[in-house]
């Protein structure tokens, strides 16, 4: 019997939850909508209205979520609920509204489980389900301003955040929105966090669990939160913080609206934001801030008062700020620092105190704060000395301005790496005085042992080199194989071809316009590659020479070492230090190994053929131009660290010298510059337009050349460019991303990437900016037009280029060597 009234229980709940739905668009008075049997659904069908059971509880509660996402006609990510700690206990449930504008929800029994409030009465009220996910009560005669809104949803968050929703107190009302997380994923109960802005003193964002603060992000620099550094210019969203007499609240709004982003505050304490991702079909995260903690340090007051929390290898380390000591040192031994740190020396406000700069920190607790946005720093020193409780000051604006007191002790302060900022601790004048000469000892022995340290390297070097020239003395250079001019080891040609088991297939690599490349293993066991150059390669003897010199003087962790040479009548070598796992593309473009290149190991190795790049244009005695970057010419060593190998088409420049000329046009379709494809001309900026395909092909991994796309006939670049101007570029991303992808990082490569392809030279950065637009976290100019945009022929871009230009396809460099 009790099994039969299971199953009978079973099949009523499963009626009464496929039972077809009718959508209105509004509520008025005398309608209802009711549970399993009518929504409201927003204009254009981004969000509904209903009853929804949650996870695998058999409650129903009345809800909003979404609807319809790009490429998805239903979702059910609920975004927010009316009766949270007030659940219909079975399926039936009606929500009405009155004449005087009240939503009114009732169970079975009639009881009143949940309603809202009114400011005003209405004349003809009515509810409507907003495109913005808003669920509003207004006058139906008056438009949908908020101001003209008796009621709305965006005044009450549960534990979602959408774009145009205010986080933050009515100064005037007194209404408090914050966020705050379900009990569980099955029951939406308020649960233990709240996400919120705290408004006594100088407002801040907090998280809290309970009454007690978990986190605490600061309060606002002008940009962002103090304690945020993730948060960030991108183009996904932008953000604001206004706090003036009525009212302090953050906001955030999407700048496409085709791209949903929402806040979310997960059960546990972690606040994400998630972004949706049409290609994928899902919610990604975008950035992740809070929560439980991102480490240890921001554990709110983990150190006390006046410490400040550093991380090192994941591990918290508490160090009292200088000038201070550890109130209870047996417990700051044992790890203990809740009680924090006590000043050596009392101030004496009266005998006179001065400030200690500390550089680069979170910002302490401003809850016994004030500010005054209108003052110089000077003038904040001023105000803070001539007020003896005033412990400490900064700028309220990290850009420079307005001035932020501290009054009481300073708690919850951390070091940080990025978007710092500086603090001004009051401290008694002698102990400024000690604290001098301690700086200055340590200044003075800092002094000694880097003169002791230099001294030393000195005679090292003296040293090495007459060594050197010993053995060069004694060592007979002249082998009538003309090896005497070039300073690198020359390797004896039997040697290299037992290494190499006589250039046997079996050992061949790859093969490029120079010829073959060979796996081969000394009798030491030390692995090499040996390039063998091809008699048709169009390089002879003194161009040969001139390279392998060249390159010889390069010494960089991002390219390939030379480690000798071999010239034996008419054959050439070149023996490089051997790259166990290969080239760049070898893994990029192939749909399997793809999967191993997670977006760490991507984002490292753009990151390292930056710096090659800069390495070569700057940084070495000659400023060199590849002319022939490829993905084929990044190779990996068993780190897969990258390293830029190739050199055969390198031209090098004068100090002075900017731009050249050639008649022979020689590199790779697909990489090179329109400049350097039409007229000849080659620069830094060529190489930085091939570096822009290299960083936009390691995103996307697809080739340049050879891409092909459904809707238009554009390569690779203009692929990239349309979504980019379509306000689209996640669907760039290679498929094979791993979900947890730092979307921020991986789009702003896409941007660099654009500025580095674009049409005209004198736009595209050079590497030294590059190197910091790829580490910074700052606004980006927006990118123009890249070169070669515009709709191919694919019959046309097959053909063969003239004789004037000597090319390539993206595998193998044909070139024509000129004398450098």
């Amino acid at each position: 019997m009790a099994g039969g009234c299971t199953i009978l229980f079973i099949f009523c709940f499963l009626v009464s939850t496929v039972t077809t739905a009718t959508t209105v668009g509004t509520i008025i008075p005398g309608q209802a909508i009711r549970s399993g049997e009518s929504t409201v659904v927003s204009t254009g069908q981004a969000f509904e209205l209903g009853f929804f059971p949650p996870g695998r509880s058999s409650y129903r509660y009345l809800g909003i979520w979404y609807k319809k996402l790009p490429g998805k006609e239903y979702d059910g990510t609920v975004i927010w609920v009316a009766n949270r700690d007030t659940p219909l206990s079975d399926s039936y449930g009606v929500l009405t509204i009155t004449e005087k504008g009240v939503l009114v929800l009732r169970n079975s029994t009639n009881d009143t489980v949940w309603s809202s409030t009114v400011s005003k009465i209405a004349h003809n009220p009515v509810a409507v389900l907003l495109e913005s996910g808003n669920l509003v009560v207004k006058d139906a005669n008056e438009d949908n301003n908020p101001d003209n809104f008796l009621w709305q949803s965006f005044d009450y968050p549960c534990d979602n955040l959408l774009s145009g929703m205010k986080l933050g107190v009515n100064l005037v009302t007194g209404l408090n929105r914050y966020m705050s997380s379900w009990k569980s994923k099955d029951d939406p109960a308020h649960g233990d966090f709240k996400y919120m802005i705290d408004p006594h003193g100088v407002p801040q964002l907090v998280l809290k669990k309970g009454n007690a603060t978990q986190f605490r992000a600061g309060p606002w620099n002008g940009l962002r939160w103090t304690g945020v550094p993730q948060l960030r210019e991108n183009p996904v969203y932008g953000f604001e913080f206004v706090w003036n007499e009525k009212e302090v609240f953050y906001r955030f709004n999407v700048t496409n609206s085709s791209v949903p982003s929402r806040m979310v505050l997960s059960p546990t304490g972690v606040t994400e934001r998630l972004t949706w991702i049409d290609r994928s079909q899902s919610w990604k995260p975008f950035s992740r801030f809070s929560g439980v903690t991102l480490d240890q340090c921001d554990n709110y007051a983990l150190c006390g008062a006046y410490a400040s929390c550093n991380i090192n290898m994941n591990t918290p380390s508490c160090e009292c700020l200088e000038g201070f000591k550890p109130k209870f040192p047996d417990e700051w031994s044992n790890l203990d620092w809740s009680n924090g740190c006590v000043r050596k020396t009392q101030l004496n406000c009266k005998n006179g105190d001065g400030f200690l700069k500390h550089k680069g920190v979170k910002l302490p607790d401003t809850r016994s704060s004030r500010i005054n946005k209108n003052i110089s720093l000077l003038e904040c020193e001023i105000l803070c000395l001539n007020d003896c409780s005033c412990t400490a000051y900064a700028n309220s604006d990290i850009r420079g301005s307005g001035c932020l007191l501290w009054f009481g002790e300073l708690v919850d302060i951390r070091s940080l790496t990025e978007n710092q900022q500086d603090l001004h601790i009051r401290m008694a004048a002698s102990e400024l005085a000690s604290i001098e000469r301690r700086r200055q000892s340590r200044k003075k022995r800092i002094v000694i042992i880097i003169v002791t340290s230099v001294l030393l390297a000195l005679a090292m070097v003296v040293l090495i080199f007459g060594w050197i020239l010993y053995l060069r003395k004694k060592k007979p250079r002249n082998q009538g194989n003309g090896n005497e001019e070039m300073d690198l080891p020359i390797f004896d040609w039997a040697a290299i071809a037992n290494a190499t088991c006589n250039f046997s297939d079996n050992n061949k690599l790859g093969e490029g316009g120079f010829g073959p490349v060979y796996k081969g293993i000394l009798l030491e066991g030390q692995e090499i590659a040996v390039k063998k150059l091809s008699k048709s390669s169009g390089q002879g003897k003194e161009e040969f020479k001139n390279e392998v010199i060249l390159i010889a003087k390069l010494q960089h962790r991002n390219l390939v070492k030379l480690l000798g040479c071999s010239m034996q009548k008419d054959e050439r070598l070149l023996i490089y230090e051997y790259m166990p796992n290969k080239s760049l593309d070898y893994f990029i473009f192939d749909e399997g190994r793809s999967k191993l290149m997670d977006w760490n190991k991507r984002v490292s190795i753009i990151g390292g053929i930056a710096r090659g790049l800069l390495y070569l244009h700057q940084d070495s005695r000659l400023r060199i131009i590849h002319r022939d970057l490829k993905a084929s010419n990044i190779l990996l060593d068993k780190e897969m660290n990258p390293k830029i190998s190739d050199f055969g088409l390198a031209r090098t420049f004068g100090g002075d010298q900017t731009e050249a000329n050639t008649n022979r046009v020689v590199g790779t379709y697909g990489y090179m510059s329109p400049e350097y494809a039409v007229d000849g001309l080659f620069s830094v900026k060529s190489d930085v337009f091939s570096f822009g395909v290299i960083v936009l092909e390691i995103v996307s991994g697809k080739k340049n050349r050879g891409f092909h796309h459904h809707d238009h006939q554009h390569n690779l670049l203009g692929h990239a460019w349309r979504l980019w101007i379509e306000g689209r570029p996640v669907e760039l991303i290679d498929k094979s991303f791993d979900e947890s992808s730092a979307l921020s990082e991986v789009l702003r490569c896409i941007h660099v990437g654009l500025l580095c392809v674009q049409q005209a030279p004198e736009a595209r950065p050079n590497m030294s900016t590059v190197v910091l637009m790829l580490c910074g976290e700052g606004s980006l100019p927006q990118p123009k037009q890249p070169g070669f945009f515009t709709e191919r022929n694919l019959t046309g871009s097959q053909s063969s280029s003239s004789k004037e230009k000597s090319c390539s396809t993206n595998e193998i460099t044909v070139s024509l060597i000129e004398g450098r």
